[in-house]
């Protein structure tokens, strides 16, 4: 039995939040059942990140943030590349799963009537998890290692909270597309690769040439990176103005993502 309702664009979750609770912490204990440690993963994970940075490029690679000079030393350094792999690690792993999402449900789809909406929250919301277990991790080493604590660290949910919101936006483009384009699941991860190594995760944009600097914008994880070292690092409070812009553009991929799945999903049960 397929959904036929309407399309309603810019839904809330709000409505749906009990069964997006529900349908999240089975995701998050699925993806620890059976292990030693469990959610203690969540913590172990970064921490070992950030020792490994340390140790690669302290003692086998001994480098500088680009244009830092030797401000804050190595801990800063590693600290800086382990702020933009947890704002790329959000963004990965929501959507390396996205082209699975519809397909890895078909009960979902063809038997029972079920709000198909909502499995985009539940990708976005784990990921978002694993992501802010990371920031607290980095926000304590910076403070006691790094740059240290300032009040304009209390902004750093505003600066990934229109992140979230595209995230979900890209997810349900990928999931819905990928019912039909199978080989999307194998293009997401060189995808992700490339806005990995096309945005400031392992270098500021000023490192890029002049005329390149710009067009790193248009990765969904440029603004979001240097808003979040530009509070970290620099304790300033984030640029208003370009996050305004990057929420705007996030709200619109939403909207977009939101549209096109609720105009393809009428022909999820044929294709499944």
């Amino acid at each position: 039995m397929s959904d036929r309702r309407p399309p309603v664009l810019l839904p809330s979750p709000w409505p749906q939040r009990d069964l997006i609770r529900v349908l999240t912490r089975r995701e998050l204990a699925g993806r620890y059942r059976g292990s030693v440690l469990g959610h203690a993963w969540a913590v172990v994970t970064p921490v070992a990140m950030l020792a490994v940075y340390t140790l690669v490029f302290g003692v086998v690679l001994p480098s500088r943030w680009p244009g830092a000079g030797d401000s804050g030393g190595l801990a800063v350094f590693a600290l800086r590349l382990l702020a933009g792999l947890l704002v790329h690690g959000l963004l990965a792993e929501a959507l390396s799963r996205a082209p699975q999402l519809v397909i890895s449900q078909p009960n979902y789809v063809t038997k029972v009537v079920f709000p198909l909406e909502v499995l985009g929250w539940v990708n976005m919301l784990s990921a978002a998890f694993h992501a802010a277990v990371g920031i607290v991790v980095l926000v304590a080493a910076n403070g006691i290692w790094g740059a240290g604590m300032a009040w304009p660290q209390l902004a750093l949910p505003l600066a990934l909270a229109p992140l979230c919101l595209l995230v979900t936006g890209l997810v349900w483009i990928f999931a819905a597309l990928g019912v039909y384009v199978r080989d999307l699941g194998q293009a997401t991860g060189p995808l992700l690769m490339v806005a990995m190594f096309l945005g400031p995760v392992f270098y500021p944009r000023e490192a890029m040439p002049g005329p390149l600097q710009p067009w790193l914008l248009l990765n969904p994880v440029t603004v979001p990176v240097e808003q979040a070292r530009r509070m970290l690092f620099e304790h300033q409070w984030p640029a208003w103005d370009a996050l305004a812009g990057y929420a705007c553009a996030a709200l619109l991929i939403y909207v977009c993502g939101l549209a096109l799945f609720s105009m393809l999903r009428k022909g999820f049960a044929d294709v499944i």
